[in-house]
């Protein structure tokens, strides 16, 4: 039977529920044979390109909106490795280092005029605001907003039928033309060196600029964090390698990606489960990051459990699993950490109440967050 009517409904419960039923499950999404399986070895074995490629793997409706079409997550083998080496060349430690000291800036500029304010979108804006400066891309004051708007609409309408997909896919359309005529900058001279087709290249752009905006989901529920475990607001505020534990237990316990799915690249065995070539086959994140024999007691918020502990590349699999340089892994995973470790540690610093509202994550929503987008009050 086809499951893709039960994904929209069970979101991100969906494939674990059935992956503890049977370890490797059978189903077909949008009329596509389909295989689920998790776990570390799971991991390993998906982001091996032998075994999985990510050609012709991601829907249409998820290029229209999140990554672009011939973005560098459709790419294998070497064009995939060179591209990447593009994204890792900006992703470094100075300038990972250096967004997230002007991230900082920003927030330092903004937060000393709030009243009561949604963090999501507060966020949103700030976080836009920085990367576009880091990237060296001018954008009027004026736009700010609007661009932010559109980057969220991005990410929030990717796996969703309806109105928010819509939305989306325009969003895309109207900021892949308007990044097509970025001319200037550090991060335009780098790609462009690489990219000489303007949509392609505007493409990739969004792919720096967006996902660092969407660094506003785990900003959003590291505010939902300490609202609920005040206990950790201390030591958090004192940034430092607790505010870094508390951004990987962040993005393991909250949720965000659900899954990721690839094609099988050849007729395949897995754990003495035949899988035929092409079937699309899909690595269980969410399962993972709460799965207890890697993280005990998992539905139990505990920054602790990543304090001097070195995490393995297929262990916490929040934005993916193995070696950046070498397969699929996001390349703006430490950029992510960085910059929810020193937003969280200022939301920690930041006197402030939580006004009555709904603070409800619901799981069947695509990417979820609290239902208010956390209003704070001063």
């Amino acid at each position: 039977m086809d499951s893709s009517l039960a994904l929209l409904a069970e979101g991100y419960t969906w494939l674990p529920d059935r992956r503890r039923r049977s370890p490797t499950v059978r189903t077909r999404l949008m009329g596509r044979r389909a295989v689920g399986v998790g776990g570390v070895d799971a991991a390993r074995f998906f982001y091996d390109e032998r075994n999985i490629r990510r050609h012709g793997a991601i829907p249409e409706p998820v290029l229209s909106t999140l990554f672009g079409h011939g973005a560098v997550h459709t790419l294998d083998g070497p064009p995939h490795r060179t591209r990447k080496a593009m994204f890792l060349s900006v992703m470094g430690p100075d300038g990972v280092t250096d967004l997230a000291h002007r991230v900082a800036d920003v927030w330092d500029d903004t937060a000393p005029s709030w009243r009561r304010v949604v963090l999501f979108d507060e966020t949103s804006r700030i976080l836009t605001r920085a990367v576009c400066d880091w990237a060296g891309i001018p954008v009027p004051p004026a736009e700010i907003p609007r661009l932010a708007a559109d980057l969220i609409a991005m990410v929030d309408g990717f796996a969703t039928p309806g109105l928010r997909h819509f939305t989306a896919r325009s969003a895309r359309r109207r900021r892949e033309k308007w990044f097509a005529g970025v001319t200037e900058g550090f991060l335009y001279d780098v790609v462009s060196a690489h990219i000489r087709d303007p949509r392609t290249r505007a493409v990739e752009l969004l792919n720096v600029v967006r996902p660092t905006v969407a660094v506003s989901w785990f900003v959003t529920f590291a505010a939902h964090a300490l609202h609920r475990w005040p206990r950790h607001r201390a030591d958090l505020a004192a940034g430092g390698a607790f505010a870094e534990a508390f951004a990987h237990e962040v993005r393991r316990f909250y949720p965000f990606a659900p899954f990721l799915g690839g094609r099988a690249a050849r007729d395949l065995v897995w754990q003495g489960e035949p899988i035929a070539a092409d079937t699309l086959v899909l690595l269980d994140l969410y399962g993972h990051n709460h799965d207890p024999e890697l993280f005990p007691d998992p539905y139990v918020f505990a920054s602790a459990r990543f304090l001097g502990h070195d995490i393995g590349p297929f262990e916490l699999v929040a934005q993916g699993a193995g070696e950046p340089e070498a397969n699929h892994r996001c390349p703006g995973e430490g950029i992510s950490v960085s910059v929810l470790a020193t937003l969280a540690a200022r939301l920690a610093r930041l006197d402030h109440e939580v006004p009555p509202q709904d603070l409800t994550i619901p799981l069947g929503r695509m990417p979820t967050r609290p239902r208010s987008g956390f209003v704070l009050s001063f």
